[in-house]
């Protein structure tokens, strides 16, 4: 049967309506007044009286103060811990969710690096087995990066989602050929993909070398990254370089992957155009 909890003060109902009690313990009992549907003789609705909406009221903020106090006592990073939590089992239960207006690009901020090296280390870790020494190349390519930053020519965006560090990619310099420029560090975290983040991520950091006039994108990246490697192709990258090496305790095949931005690629940027991605912030 198919409940609707209305509001007695509702129009089109008939016939007398049974009053809703309260049990000893402060309850509402809630009885209903049957109403049958026209299209569906089994959907009623149940409709709450005075008496039991007064009752509803106070149990109400009874629950909202408890859940305050349970919430007070929770440090800030605890409380930002348990809301990602649970827009994480939301996002879970919806697995086909879009990005929203709510999530974002945006440059770093203090701090953010910090977390970067951390993420770095610890997902590579968890997904490949790399051990400390992939920790200590991003740790190394994050120092380089905010000791000669150049704003004109390098950014860092940080990927946000519902306020949350999710995603982060770096474009810079490259140290011995001025038109080109390396793209270093893309990650997404697991609880993010699925929704085209990788992608534009790699998308912005192409706007941004065309736009500030960079005639190549080049990249270092390990065979053993798919999902990586799908969104550089799909991109326009191509595999220029590629060799077996024992790295990060691993046996790899280290590739390199350029992108020549002298040549556009229309049907690929006419693709990119209808891509919903999350927006952009300064």
């Amino acid at each position: 049967m198919s409940t609707n909890m209305m509001d007695d003060t509702s129009h089109g109902h008939q016939g007398t309506e049974r009053r809703a009690g309260c049990e000893c313990g402060g309850l509402p009992r809630v009885q209903p007044h049957v109403h049958p549907l026209q299209k569906d003789g089994r959907s009623t609705y149940l409709v709450l009286t005075q008496k039991g909406k007064s009752a509803f009221k106070k149990l109400n903020a009874l629950s909202e103060d408890q859940a305050r106090g349970i919430l007070k006592a929770l440090p800030p990073t605890g409380q930002t811990k348990l809301i990602s939590s649970m827009r994480t089992v939301e996002s879970l239960l919806a697995p086909g969710a879009k990005l929203e207006a709510r999530d974002v690009l945006r440059p770093h901020r203090a701090g953010d690096m910090g977390w970067v090296v951390y993420r770095e280390g610890a997902l590579y870790a968890q997904e490949y087995g790399f051990d400390e020494t992939f920790e200590a190349l991003a740790a190394r390519i994050v120092a380089d990066f905010l000791t000669d930053f150049d704003p004109r020519r390098e950014r860092c965006w940080i990927a946000e989602m519902n306020g949350q560090n999710v995603g982060h990619i770096f474009l810079v310099k490259h140290p011995t050929e001025p038109s080109t420029a390396k793209l270093r560090l893309l990650l997404v975290e697991p609880s993010a993909r699925g929704v085209r983040l990788g992608s534009a991520l790699v998308e912005e950091c192409v706007r941004f070398a065309r736009s500030v006039g960079y005639k190549k994108i080049t990249l270092w990246t390990q065979s053993i990254l798919e999902a990586a490697r799908h969104i550089y192709q799909k991109a326009g990258f191509r595999v220029v370089h590629e060799e077996a090496n024992r790295k990060f305790s691993r046996d790899l095949v280290s590739q390199t992957w350029d992108l020549d931005l002298t040549e556009r690629d229309t049907e690929n940027e006419e693709v990119q155009e209808t891509c919903t991605g999350p927006k952009r912030t300064n």
